[in-house]
């Protein structure tokens, strides 16, 4: 019984490193698309700043709204 409850607490922490690494990347989006958007008229000073925009709009997944 030891044995079972044992894999079965591996198998959750495991599950429970990957739901964190999760958050941890959809914070990162988020953080990414609020700069990518803030910075929106640097990127529009550029040669092929408007495609570099489009291209990290969709990387990070910004809404634009």
């Amino acid at each position: 019984m030891f044995a079972v409850l044992t894999f079965r607490a591996w198998i959750e922490l495991k599950n429970y490193r990957m739901l964190w690494k999760e958050l941890e990347w959809k914070q990162t989006y988020q953080t990414m698309g609020r700069i990518v958007k803030a910075e929106k008229d640097l990127f529009s000073k550029v040669e092929g700043g408007d495609e570099l925009y489009n291209m990290l709009c969709e990387i990070f997944k910004v809404n634009e709204k």
